[in-house]
């Protein structure tokens, strides 16, 4: 089991819950810029190509309902 040191005023929970998640994300908000905005265009189908799916990948999503899943 990994000893975990943590140094806060606040009570952690380790293992977390959803209840935790906005004040998580507040604290962390300062420490991560937003990007410039980058306008992107749309690409013409003729110019994709070369796209390959795993076989495994294309049963699964063949396997599964179009809702729900």
């Amino acid at each position: 089991m990994t000893n975990l040191k943590l140094h806060t005023t606040a009570p952690v929970d380790i293992e977390g819950d959803l209840a935790s998640l906005p004040g998580e994300g507040a604290r962390m908000a300062p420490h991560w810029a937003a990007p410039e905005r980058v306008a992107s265009r749309p690409v013409s189908p003729a110019l994709i190509h070369g796209v390959k799916v795993p076989v495994a990948s294309a049963r699964l999503l063949d396997a599964m309902s179009d809702y729900g899943d």
